[in-house]
């Protein structure tokens, strides 16, 4: 199972960056994909999370406007478009399987940096 995040770096305040997870090794459209994200010294915050037919989103308060989450179940990929970033987007991010089956496990990525500097 493997849980492969892409896409993080260095950008300047307003800009954009399109973050990717790759999954494989479990049955991806039977997971909620979410995005979480934590800046140093701070706990883990969901930033985002699509059901897994992808037909209901939800966003943390922060990146409403701003970031859009959406899935290819044909690729078992998840993305995270985050357009007018700002430093406080800056974190470590994380692609995260939520089993829409009870009793399936839950998965983990390895996360991607994003830091907004000028």
């Amino acid at each position: 199972v493997q849980l492969v995040e892409s896409g993080g770096g260095l950008v300047q305040p307003g800009g954009s960056l399109r973050l990717s997870c790759a999954a494989s090794g479990f049955a991806f459209s039977t997971y909620h994909m979410n995005w979480f994200r934590q800046a140093p010294g701070k706990g883990r915050e969901r930033v985002a999370v699509i059901n897994y037919l992808g037909r209901s989103t939800n966003y943390a308060d922060s990146v409403k406007g701003r970031f859009t989450i959406s899935r290819d179940n044909n690729k078992s990929t998840v993305y995270l478009q985050m357009n007018n970033l700002k430093p406080e987007d800056t974190a470590e991010y994380y692609c995260y399987a939520a089993p829409a089956r009870a009793n399936d496990p839950d998965y983990w990525g390895q996360g991607t940096q994003v830091t907004v500097s000028s």
